[in-house]
């Protein structure tokens, strides 16, 4: 079998996606579903909450609409794939590549431009850092890639799936409100 059936029980073929395929309601669900980090955090927080986290803070940082869309659907091809630890990803260049290739099906299917600004990634590396302070266990020692990077001075308390759902689609629909985005 070489599909996954999505919450809304449509066929979907990660490794031959088509525009056509992808539903933000699908998206929205199954990453308010997936915990962070593996679900090694102290209590469950959501991918579908950090995405709407990054998306905030490029909102705050004064970012134009595309890129501050790319910031909300920087992980949505997690929600047909999954994700993996970077240590992992970083030794398996196939699953990354395969990654890519979805999440620039979805980002071109939603009408933004292929590649990923870099301002969305130390946004999303702003969080990560964050995260990690709030919602994980103190480092047993500081993790290499983060240093120099500051977390947010605002501490994350997670909200629920269910929330963490409505707000990703709620973010989406004002987003795209007045764009020709499926």
């Amino acid at each position: 079998m070489d599909w996954i059936q999505t919450y809304r029980g449509r066929q979907f073929f990660p490794l031959r996606p088509q525009p056509g395929d992808i539903d933000i309601d699908d998206i929205a669900h199954a990453l308010s579903l997936q915990c962070r980090f593996n679900g090694h955090c102290r209590e469950f927080y959501c991918v579908a909450e950090h995405s709407v986290r990054v998306m905030r803070l490029l909102q705050q940082q004064g970012h134009d609409d595309d890129t501050v869309l790319w910031g909300l659907l920087h992980d949505a091809a997690e929600a047909y794939l999954s994700d993996l630890p970077r240590p992992l990803k970083s030794m398996l260049p196939q699953y990354g590549e395969t990654e890519n290739a979805l999440l620039r099906v979805i980002i071109e299917h939603m009408g933004l431009t292929w590649p990923m600004p870099e301002t969305v990634r130390l946004a999303d590396d702003t969080l990560l850092v964050t995260e990690a302070r709030d919602v994980m266990a103190p480092p047993p020692q500081p993790w290499g890639f983060a240093v120099g990077i500051a977390p947010l001075s605002d501490r994350i308390s997670p909200i629920s799936p269910t929330q963490a759902e409505a707000e990703y689609l709620a973010a989406f629909h004002q987003l795209t409100a007045s764009r020709a985005t499926p």
